[in-house]
């Protein structure tokens, strides 16, 4: 994540409004955004009255954050899922993908605990993944064209190009970086890596910490994911 540009590339969509439909339908209060980023969604949950605590490793995203509308109801921490206090929440989500950035199979069970710990009984672990079997890499190597942004303290036009090391070991390395358009100077570059996990890794992983009813919704719609699609969603409850 480029915390300048990833606003400008990311418009609202179909996963957020399914997010704010299954947390209002999980009947939930205090929300843990865990990977909030730039806080794009973090923000949504305050409008909508819900006590929300963001976490994200980076300072940069939370410092982008902390300037839009709402972030004042929002308690924000530069950190990662070890700071979340035990039996505090009645939700954990993260979103945008954000279970795909831990690439160890240690480092992503650590999480699960840590989201087991941090939830009150009955609470509700919330995340989506991309589904391997879809494949979406294949299409993203595909492009080979910038996205436009513009640069949000100078207004000068900026282009986000993307390069691609390729899938290894379920793990899918690219870079992007960001140009100044007018003169062709790298303003920012970051490598990408995303783990892909199975549904059933996943779900194992989920009831080996112990969450229960573990539902997994396909494709943002609130029905059963079928092993065609390109996105899982996963509720946990503790």
């Amino acid at each position: 994540m480029i915390p300048l540009v990833y606003d400008q590339v990311n418009a609202w969509g179909k996963d957020d409004e399914f997010f704010l439909a299954l947390l209002k339908k999980s009947d939930v209060k205090t929300i843990a955004d865990l990977g909030c980023g730039t806080g794009r969604l973090t923000t949504h949950f305050a409008a909508a009255n819900y006590e929300v605590t963001a976490i994200d490793p980076n300072a940069e995203a939370i410092g982008v954050a902390k300037g839009k509308a709402s972030s004042g109801a929002v308690k924000w921490i530069v950190g990662d899922s070890t700071d979340l206090p035990a039996n505090a929440f009645d939700a954990i989500i993260m979103t945008a993908n954000v279970a795909q950035v831990f690439l160890t199979e240690e480092s992503w069970e650590a999480v699960v605990a840590d989201a087991y710990r941090a939830l009150k009984p009955g609470g509700h672990f919330i995340f989506d993944t991309r589904n391997p079997l879809a494949k979406v890499w294949e299409e993203w190597e595909k492009d080979t064209t910038p996205d436009l942004a513009e640069n949000p303290e100078t207004g000068e036009p900026l282009e986000i190009w993307t390069t691609y090391d390729g899938m290894a070991d379920n793990v899918f390395t690219f870079y992007e970086t960001v140009k100044n358009a007018n003169t062709g100077d790298i303003v920012v570059r970051e490598k990408m890596e995303l783990k892909f996990r199975t549904r059933e890794a996943i779900r194992d992983s989920l009831e080996q910490a112990n969450f229960s009813q573990v539902h997994v919704y396909g494709d943002w719609e609130f029905e059963e994911a079928e092993q065609e699609a390109h996105s899982f969603i996963f509720h946990g409850v503790k």
